[in-house]
């Protein structure tokens, strides 16, 4: 009887476990529920994930009622590696967070906190089940509004700043993507994410339904902050509490990518969009100019934090350039890269919250002689960083991989010098933060510090160990990628 309805339960667990931490008040006691809760979603999307792969797509009918007009929970390969993803970075985060969110969130929030990032969460996961573009939509507000009061809770006034700003870009985001659903449903009288895919071939030269998927392309953009609509990123991640920061660049960019790629192969997968439209085109240019961009823009931040919110614009960009090349490799290599960049950059943001809870700040001068003092935080940084760059045995070498391969296939010999080039420039700043750690003394006036606690360094290297792990044996991730990717181009034109 469980096991049948996994699917409801995976997105209805975290949902209502949010008011429940409510009720508990106590902060010690909020966060071991929610651990708790975390680490039961992560157990559902592995067990989603194994049926998956031995069985094929499940469908899940709300109620008993039928798709369309029913609302339907369907998990495929992609979006039970969602799933995954989502889940296994939102339990590791727990893990982190008891010390962390203690240390940087004032003790009377601390039971709302956790509230809110089971809402979080629960949104996510709704988006990565959901078979239905409203339903989605729901989950989405969600996922943004709950993000919204995260973000504001940060410590630094500028917080309350970054979360309107990503507010109001949100709203946009999201007018936008409704706005899109609801020409689609006009065209063809239907909500359903699979019914649309059989639909829409028969009315897509139609100016609806190109205005329709203009605004869906639009709007998901700005939630995945897609360069240039990627100004509320920065601030967001750099003046957020430390744990929600690591959480968001791991899993909500990522959900959003989802979204694209559902509307892109799944709901529009009967039209030649990429090439026909020439959506491929311009998400090639705009991936493009996000590597560079970004990247650069990254050299020269002293804020540790935006530095690497900026790393994560360009990290998008390698993953739209995947999308942007609609065929089997590059496609994989894109999914890929949702879970190797998720494994990495929490791993990185965590490092910056070790570093808030002992010193207090992430400036570059804060980290001068890091290196001696917290030995184990900045050896995970080392790691992640490399994988970062994309060096051999770590997970960002195989995204990095597969996006070559998958330009040379196409013919597009400049496109694979580019991933190399824009890759360079992530050794400039990680070596910025290397320097500062191992070849610059501390200050002499410099006080005593420690290791983090061990909840956050297990935490921190776990997510350390799985960005070599997958890195030196990727054939389960690579399986469920390239298995996503065939399965998403098999009806295409």
């Amino acid at each position: 009887m469980i096991a049948a309805n996994l699917p409801i339960l995976q997105v209805i667990a975290p949902l209502l476990s949010a008011p429940l931490c409510v009720l508990l008040r106590r902060p010690g006691a909020a966060w071991a529920f929610a651990l708790a809760v975390t680490w039961a979603s992560f157990a559902i999307a592995l067990t989603l994930l194994s049926q998956v792969l031995e069985s094929g797509p499940i469908s899940y009918e709300i109620g008993g009622w039928a798709a369309p007009f029913g609302i339907e929970y369907r998990v495929d390969m992609i979006s039970a590696f969602v799933l995954v993803i989502v889940s296994a970075i939102g339990s590791a985060i727990m893990l982190f967070a008891r010390h962390s969110v203690a240390s940087e969130i004032r003790r009377e929030r601390i039971y709302l906190f956790y509230a809110m990032y089971l809402l979080c969460l629960s949104g996510l996961l709704g988006i990565a089940i959901t078979g239905d573009t409203f339903n989605l939509f729901v989950f989405l507000e969600i996922s943004s509004l709950s993000s919204y009061v995260l973000i504001s809770l940060g410590q630094d006034k500028r917080a309350l700043t970054a979360a309107f700003r990503y507010l109001v870009m949100g709203a946009i985001g999201a007018t936008f993507y409704i706005i899109g659903v609801g020409l689609m449903y006009m065209m063809t009288g239907t909500l359903n994410i699979a019914d649309l895919a059989v639909r829409l071939p028969a009315v897509a030269s139609t100016t609806t339904i190109l205005a329709a998927l203009a605004f869906l392309t639009v709007g998901i953009s700005l939630k995945l902050a897609l360069f240039p609509l990627h100004a509320w990123l920065p601030g967001a991640y750099a003046y957020a509490p430390s744990m929600v920061t690591a959480f968001m660049a791991a899993t909500a960019t990522k959900v959003a990518v989802y979204i694209l790629i559902r509307i892109l192969f799944t709901i529009f997968g009967g039209v030649d969009v990429m090439a026909g439209m020439h959506v491929g085109v311009i998400l090639t240019g705009l991936a493009v100019i996000a590597m560079f961009a970004a990247s650069t823009t990254a050299i020269f931040q002293p804020n540790l934090k935006r530095m690497l919110a900026y790393s994560s614009v360009a990290q998008i960009g390698y993953i739209i350039l995947g999308i942007s090349f609609a065929s089997e490799t590059g496609l994989a290599g894109g999914i890929i890269h949702l879970f190797n960049h998720a494994v990495t950059k929490s791993a990185l943001f965590m490092v910056m919250g070790c570093v808030v809870l002992r010193v207090g700040s992430v400036n570059i001068r804060a980290f001068d002689g890091l290196g001696a003092r917290m030995p184990l935080t900045m050896a995970a940084f080392v790691i992640a960083g490399l994988s970062l760059i994309g060096i051999p045995l770590t997970v960002g070498f195989i995204s990095k991989w597969y996006l070559i391969l998958a330009a040379l296939e196409k013919g597009w010999w400049p496109i694979a010098v580019v991933v190399v080039l824009s890759s360079l420039l992530a050794v400039i700043y990680v070596w910025r933060v290397v320097e500062a750690a191992y070849f610059r003394p501390a200050a002499a006036d410099a006080p005593e510090i420690s290791e983090a606690p061990a909840s956050m360094l297990i935490a921190l290297w776990l997510m350390t160990g799985a960005s070599v792990y997958f890195g030196v044996d990727a054939t389960r991730t690579l399986d469920v990628a390239l298995g996503a990717a065939k399965l998403l181009l098999v009806d295409r034109i």
